[in-house]
C-alpha cells in the first residue's frame, strides 16, 4: 500500500453531564484525509482545502499527531498529507480531532498497522494539545473507535466503548462564529462545590446507565450540567432559548458540543430528531449570524477507509 484516503468524522463532547470524558461519533459530518508514502522522510502536509491553516506540520495538529506516531515507531520513509476539511475549527464538533485521529491512524495503516486503534489515541492526543493546549481524549476516542466512548483516565487512556442505543440520533446545530477550546477552558472555574459535584457524579452514572438499558427517559434526564454549561452559555448566542426550543420540540436532551459553539440535541428515532433539527433552526432565524444544521446517526464505525492504493 501506497497510499490511503480515509474519512474522518466529527464528534460531540462532554455530551452535558460528561466534561473532558464522554463522547460520542457523528455521521455524515467529516474530513477526509489522503495520506501518500515518500522516499523523503518526515512528515510534510502538502494540501488543505476548506479551511485556512498552516501547512507547517510543527504548526498543524495533524503533523503533531503524525511525527509523535513515526518517533515512536521509525520507518524509513516519510508521508505526504492531504487535508479536505469540511469541519470548521472552533466549530465544538471535533476538528482538531479528526485531523489528529485521522493522520495517525492512516499512517498506522501505510505502515502495516503496528497499534490498534485504541493505542492511536496516545499519538493524536499530541494534536488535540497542540490544538487546545491540553491533551484530551473525549473527541479522540469517539473519532477512533466509533459509538459513545467514557475516558475513564486521560493519563494512563483507559477508555470504554459504550453501547448506543440504535434509535438515537443527534441533531447539530453550529453558528457560524469560531470558539477556540482554548478560550473556552480559560473561563471554567478551578473548583467546584461538593452539591455541583454529587449532582455531575449522579447525571454522568445515569447516562451511561440509560446507554446500556436503551432507557431514553433516564436518558433524557440525566443530560444536565450544573458545572461546565452555566459558565460556557454566555459564549454562544442565544444558547438558552435554543436550547429550550429543542427539548420543547421533543428532544431528550440539549446542550453545548465540546467547548461550542455547536449546540447538540439527541433524540429517540429520525423522524423526532428531524422536528428538533428544524426547531433549532427556525430558532435561529433572527441571529445575524449564518448557521448549519446537521441530523446524524451514532456513528458505530469512527474513521473508515476509503481508497487504498
Amino acid at each position: 500500500m501506497e497510499s490511503i484516503r480515509v474519512f474522518c468524522p466529527a464528534s460531540v463532547a462532554n455530551v452535558s453531564c460528561g466534561f473532558d470524558v464522554l463522547g460520542f461519533c457523528l455521521g455524515p459530518i467529516g474530513d477526509e484525509m489522503v495520506v501518500h508514502k515518500s522516499q523523503q522522510k518526515g512528515i510534510r502536509i502538502t494540501k488543505i482545502e476548506g479551511q485556512n491553516l498552516p501547512t507547517d506540520p510543527l504548526k498543524n495538529v495533524a503533523g503533531v499527531a503524525a511525527q509523535a506516531l513515526i518517533d515512536e515507531h521509525p520507518v524509513s520513509y516519510g508521508f505526504d498529507i492531504e487535508i479536505y476539511k469540511n469541519i470548521k475549527p472552533g466549530s465544538g464538533i471535533g476538528s482538531s480531532a479528526a485531523s489528529a485521529a485521522g493522520a495517525v491512524f492512516a499512517i498506522n495503516e501505510l505502515i502495516g498497522k503496528p497499534y490498534n486503534r485504541h493505542e492511536l489515541v496516545q499519538f493524536a492526543m499530541a494534536g488535540e494539545k497542540l490544538a487546545s493546549g491540553s491533551a484530551h481524549a473525549d473527541n479522540l476516542a469517539p473519532v477512533l473507535l466509533g459509538g459513545f466512548t467514557l475516558v475513564r483516565c486521560n493519563d494512563t487512556l483507559d477508555i470504554i466503548t459504550l453501547p448506543s442505543p440504535k434509535d438515537l440520533y443527534a441533531s447539530l446545530l453550529h453558528p457560524k462564529i469560531e470558539l477556540k477550546t482554548a478560550h473556552a477552558r480559560a473561563i471554567l472555574k478551578e473548583h467546584i462545590t461538593l452539591k455541583q459535584g454529587i449532582q455531575q457524579w449522579g447525571n454522568l452514572g445515569a447516562f451511561v446507565s440509560a446507554l446500556y438499558t436503551e432507557d431514553y427517559e433516564l436518558l433524557s434526564r440525566a443530560m444536565v450540567d450544573k458545572v461546565i454549561e452555566p459558565a460556557r452559555a454566555m459564549l454562544i448566542p442565544e444558547f438558552e432559548s435554543i436550547r429550550e426550543t429543542a427539548l420543547k420540540a421533543g428532544a431528550l436532551g440539549s446542550g453545548i458540543s465540546g467547548s461550542g459553539p455547536s449546540i447538540y440535541a439527541l433524540s429517540k428515532g429520525k423522524t423526532q430528531a428531524q422536528k428538533v433539527s428544524q426547531a433549532m433552526l427556525n430558532a435561529t432565524r433572527n441571529l445575524a449570524i449564518d448557521v448549519d444544521i446537521h441530523l446524524s446517526p451514532i456513528n458505530q464505525k469512527g474513521i473508515t477507509i476509503l481508497e487504498t492504493k
